[in-house]
């Protein structure tokens, strides 16, 4: 008995961590944050917590890589619960992202999203696409 691998879907690349959405705006194209120290100078920055998740926004320098990109990561801690619980709010807050940043975001900025106990998990999807558009509206004041 031979397995099929599953069909790629032609809507998405999943292979990549990299992704670049079109909308009525410019292409933005989104990196994701992986080293500590992305995440720490996040943290140090401006944030705002709305009811699904906890939004920080920095604006890199000159010097530093991707002036053009926007660049976003996630996280969860160990509050939101056990790794299945974290896993999920996270993929949760990947699709937020995805559907809210490029159009929204502005080039040269960090975004890090913090999922919430229970609440990324179980929160309305469109609520939770409105939590992201508001904490960015509030941000960028």
């Amino acid at each position: 008995m031979t397995v099929q691998p599953p069909a790629a879907s032609p809507d998405r690349d999943d292979a990549s961590a990299v992704s670049s959405c079109a909308g009525d705006t410019p292409r933005q194209t989104m990196s994701v944050l992986k080293e500590r120290r992305d995440f720490v100078a996040a943290s140090r920055a401006r944030k705002h917590a709305a009811k699904g998740m906890i939004v920080q926004m920095r604006t890199r320098r000159a010097d530093e890589p991707s002036p053009t990109s926007i660049r976003v990561g996630f996280t969860c801690s160990k509050k939101v619960g056990n790794a299945v619980a974290r896993n999920r709010a996270k993929r949760r807050l990947r699709e937020v992202a995805r559907a809210v940043l490029p159009g929204e975001g502005r080039a040269g900025q960090d975004y890090v999203l913090i999922g919430r106990n229970t609440i990324t998990a179980e929160r309305d999807f469109e609520a939770l696409k409105q939590d992201l558009r508001d904490a960015l509206a509030r941000l960028h004041r």
